[in-house]
């Protein structure tokens, strides 16, 4: 029999590339979607194309903080995994909505796990955590699984909070979840209002252009980039383990927005700094400077490295955009 896999979050970046791995491994895929006005699913229309779709990718109605939605996509696919990839995931954004980003990022993880187990279901879940949690203070970098939280956003507040629910009720009542504490990933799918995917439709927009300007907020930040489909297969595999832990997914290396600036105009040939503005809007209540993250533990259990250097993604992007736009 085919494993059944439940992802929230399905038509995201993480949940589009996962969507794909679990199909291409044999998995029955359930994906949860939420009900709006506009038709968001873009980024998994191509998986209908799957041999046997019909009785292999499903489509359910739910919301992260309607407890019943949830108990009625559980009974409907009784998955043997699930990886909650759902979330207002947008720091800046989570200043404006702080509210709604603390009952679907935070509160949205324990109405899942509390579901799943008055169900009495065994299932495995993994819980997406994010680097936001670190301060981003350079001394105390490379951040692992044992380095202090102290996070600077309503989204890593509310992350942390899914985070230590979820280590809760795996020692109170012993369920298999675990907290994949991923640094930031990109890929072609990014969402457009991440500063990566920003800076990269900008230089389609400027080599089309349809545009003479990309107007940014901090470029002296560093971040740890990875790319996108490496990390949903670090996802998988810690479900497969005997028992469950929490795992860093990094690099290892951290770069600059400046530098991915810098790499992002040179594929096309051209000198960043000819069409770039500052914006001090732009900026972050409260920004998180530094992210490195040691991904070493990922490395000795999970068999998992990266394998895509920062040119390489920045690349993969930038091409991409310039000819999807």
């Amino acid at each position: 029999m085919p494993k059944i896999a439940l992802i929230t979050g399905v038509t995201g970046q993480d949940g589009s590339y996962l969507a794909e791995l679990l199909l291409d491994k044999g998995y029955i895929v359930h994906g949860v979607v939420r009900r709006s006005s506009s038709f968001n699913r873009g980024r998994i229309e191509h998986l209908y194309q799957y041999p046997d779709k019909e009785t292999r990718f499903h489509l359910h109605y739910a919301d992260m903080a309607d407890p019943v939605s949830l108990t009625n996509v559980l009974l409907a696919s009784k998955p043997d995994e699930i990886y909650n990839l759902a979330a207002q995931s947008h720091v800046k954004i989570s200043y404006e909505t702080p509210v709604n980003t603390a009952h679907v990022t935070g509160v949205g993880l324990l109405n899942l796990i509390e579901a799943v187990r008055s169900l009495g279901l065994k299932t495995r879940i993994y819980q997406a955590s994010t680097s936001e949690l670190y301060s981003g203070d350079p001394t105390e970098a490379p951040q692992n699984e044992l380095t202090p939280f102290k996070p600077q956003s309503p989204y890593a507040v509310a992350k942390l909070y899914a985070h230590e629910i979820a280590r809760v009720y795996r020692d109170a009542y012993g369920m298999f979840i675990c907290n994949g504490i991923l640094f930031n990933h990109e890929s072609e799918r990014r969402g457009e209002n991440f500063v990566t995917r920003k800076i990269t439709l900008g230089v389609a927009d400027i080599v089309h252009k349809k545009k003479d300007r990309l107007v940014l907020g901090n470029i002296d930040a560093s971040r740890d980039w990875g790319y996108a489909p490496e990390y949903v297969e670090g996802m998988w595999r810690m479900l497969q383990q005997e028992k469950p832990g929490d795992y860093v997914l990094a690099t290892g290396e951290t770069h600059t927005v400046r530098e991915f600036l810098e790499h992002a105009f040179k594929a096309v040939e051209l000198n960043w700094e000819d069409y770039v503005s500052f914006d001090k809007s732009f900026l972050r209540p409260n920004e998180v400077n530094y992210l490195c993250g040691d991904y070493s533990k990922a490395k000795q259990e999970l068999g998992w490295k990266p394998t895509t250097t920062f040119d390489e993604l920045v690349y993969k992007m930038v091409i991409h955009d310039v000819h999807e736009n």
